[in-house]
């Protein structure tokens, strides 16, 4: 049985990937650890519930932000031997952030900066790039969107280090107009696709990730085809409050998932959560600390062509394990 959190320490907006060397590797959003800047945080597992933190995968910041202390969401993937990560940061001297790729030989790190960012802001509106291999069409997508704009996606070049020429973004999801503080779809952000039993899941987060009125949940939409039309779960149930994961008097805020497949082909939904009984942490830019958002796992299932997480909430008591290697 393992018990939530998994690894209980700053690590927010996880990527979980299996490396073809059979370990679970886990990636998150740039922090401050015992007084030290990590840019990539990067961690291993063997079962996904017991994990080592190996500490700095991009030891070398971007030459374009020498400065920024804004590495935010990494997305790892392994093609041919070789690790692209994709992450967001702000440029130096910039009011925005830009997407951008680095590439490694191993899944661990060092990851270096391809030299440029390739898609700038404004403001907050390119974060977040998960990328996805359509098993269907065999295009190499990016999808990516905050801010309170939509989650776009767009095909990637074949070295995967720019977007294809002649190629446009797509609008697949928008943030509601509502003005209900209740509704998660107010702001839409972290984007993760998944492809099972012929849907394509896109999974997503609203609408406030972090601080003392944070307010986020794990939301979902599907599509026949990876590039949409997109429905969401709460236009499917015509509920508009409705959300996969929501919080509950344990954990607050949990959002900004992945999802990882174990050694027995169950779905696991890896997340991001901010315990209440110590929520905040010494971060690097808040003297006085900021949103302490710890890794979780829970089980997903299927109903009605729907994803599923018991109790639709983090558990907090023990649970079975996944199956790991």
């Amino acid at each position: 049985m393992y018990t939530n959190p998994v690894l209980d320490d700053n690590f927010p907006d996880p990527t979980i990937i299996r490396a073809a060397d059979g370990w679970y590797y886990a990636y998150g959003t740039q922090t401050k650890r015992a007084g030290v800047i990590i840019n990539l945080q990067v961690a291993r597992s063997s079962d996904l519930v017991n994990w080592d933190y190996l500490g700095e995968g991009l030891p070398e910041k971007p030459v374009w932000a020498r400065h920024s202390q804004k590495i935010w969401a990494p997305h790892v993937s392994e093609h041919g031997g070789r690790f692209y990560l994709y992450y967001s940061a702000r440029p130096d001297g910039a009011d925005y952030l830009s997407l951008a790729v680095a590439v490694a030989d191993r899944p661990a790190g060092p990851f270096r900066d391809s030299g440029q960012p390739f898609l700038p802001g404004p403001g907050f509106t390119c974060i977040d790039p998960m990328a996805f291999d359509d098993p269907a069409t065999g295009q190499r997508l990016l999808y990516w969107g905050s801010g309170f704009g939509p989650i776009w996606v767009r095909e990637l070049a074949e070295d995967r280090l720019s977007f294809l020429p002649g190629s446009e973004a797509r609008a697949v999801v928008y943030p509601s107009a509502s003005d209900d503080p209740a509704d998660y779809h107010r702001l839409v952000e972290a984007a993760w696709v998944h492809y099972r039993d012929g849907w394509y899941y896109l999974f997503f987060s609203g609408d406030n990730c972090c601080g003392a009125n944070a307010h986020y949940a794990v939301l979902v939409a599907r599509a026949r085809h990876a590039t949409g039309p997109f429905e969401t779960y709460a236009e499917a149930s015509a509920d508009p409050l409705t959300a996969l994961l929501a919080a509950n008097a344990h954990w607050h805020a949990p959002g900004h998932n992945c999802v990882v497949t174990d050694a027995a082909g169950h779905d696991w939904l890896a997340y991001h959560a901010i315990d209440p009984r110590q929520p905040t942490f010494d971060a690097i830019d808040d003297s006085e600390g900021y949103s302490r958002r710890v890794l979780l796992l829970d089980r997903l299932t299927y109903a009605d062509g729907w994803p599923v997480v018991a109790g639709g909430s983090p558990s907090w008591q023990p649970q079975p394990p996944p199956v790991g290697q």
